[in-house]
């Protein structure tokens, strides 16, 4: 599925940190992470909900919230700081070069647009198609994902098709230009588990034909780990550990990724048999959070977490995990 990485990422994130200012206090939803992404890879953001997957990725989409501010970083693509890029630079490569599937199509898609002119309007945007060839090139890409009767489905609206096919078509608007990188946010969110695998190889299909990267948010380590050639573990904000997914799975070096494999339905007969992730998620607003915000939850806890700026320790190749005292 994943080609050989390229000496230079596609995707850079640099000591990114997002905070969003609230009625309650400055929310602090990302503490300086980092990954890299290049062309042709499949990467997992895991994490549980409220973690920073989403935001990590509108981030990346330049389309968070106004009340969000990037206090610093950088977020290099393809040689161009997109923290930094004005926003006709983002327009240009929003939707041509970057693309992005939400967790929810059907409210994703406009409801009083027929799904084969949303296609070609991004067409028309981005694909320097021409209005006359536009509809037959939506109508092609509604084929492409594998949806029955595309030239009649293209006539259709998002409430006319159900969850899949809403799905489906999201996906044949994110690949209508051929962008070099895909985020797919929750993309088998609300579908049926048959549904959900057609969507999934679905996407990797096309990515294998485009050379196209594709960063998968997912709070699902056994989807993450069928799809995904690496796996980033996210827990409240941080980064915790990068690694191949193989090598992730069989020696996990931070205690909450151990946490999240042991809590992923396997082997367990029944609910009985899963393990849980004792605490939550700290109050991200705290003007006293730990540099380790996974302190309260962690058996292994030492006053070093506590007290000590966090280290990104690098354990082999592309495996690394930011933790004092790592498993």
């Amino acid at each position: 599925m994943n080609t050989a990485p390229a000496s230079v990422p596609l995707l850079a994130v640099e000591d990114l940190s997002v905070e969003f200012r609230t009625r309650s206090g400055t929310v602090r939803a990302l503490d300086r992470i980092g990954f890299e992404l290049h062309r042709g890879e499949t990467m997992a953001l895991v994490g549980e909900s409220g973690s920073g997957k989403s935001v990590t990725a509108y981030a990346i989409m330049g389309i968070l919230d106004e009340a969000a501010r990037t206090t610093s970083g950088r977020i290099v693509f393809g040689g161009l700081d997109l923290v930094h890029a004005d926003d006709k630079a983002m327009g240009e490569i929003r939707g041509r070069e970057l693309a992005i599937i939400f967790q929810n199509p059907r409210t994703a898609l406009n409801p009083i647009r027929p799904v084969g002119r949303q296609i070609a309007d991004i067409l028309l945007r981005h694909g320097n198609v021409t209005a006359a060839l536009a509809p037959q090139h939506a109508i092609d890409m509604l084929a492409r994902v594998r949806i029955p009767d595309p030239k009649r489905r293209a006539l259709s609206y998002p409430f006319e098709l159900s969850g899949g096919m809403c799905q489906r078509v999201m996906i044949a608007m994110a690949l209508a230009c051929e962008p070099q990188l895909l985020i797919a946010d929750e993309p088998t969110t609300g579908l049926d588990i048959t549904t959900q695998a057609v969507i999934m190889d679905l996407i990797a299909e096309l990515a294998a034909e485009q050379n196209m990267a594709t960063l998968l948010i997912t709070h699902d380590l056994g989807l993450a780990a069928e799809y995904c050639g690496h796996i980033a573990v996210m827990h409240a904000g941080h980064i915790v550990e990068t690694a191949p997914t193989a090598a992730l799975f069989a020696t996990p070096r931070h205690p909450y990724t151990a946490k999240l494999i042991a809590a992923t339905p396997g082997g367990a007969p029944d609910l009985a048999g899963l393990a849980s992730i004792p605490g939550a998620l700290p109050d991200l607003r705290r003007a006293d959070l730990p540099p380790c915000r996974y302190t309260a939850r962690c058996e292994r806890v030492a006053t070093d977490c506590e007290e000590l700026p966090l280290r990104r320790l690098a354990l082999g190749a592309g495996h690394h995990v930011a933790c004092h005292f790592p498993l």
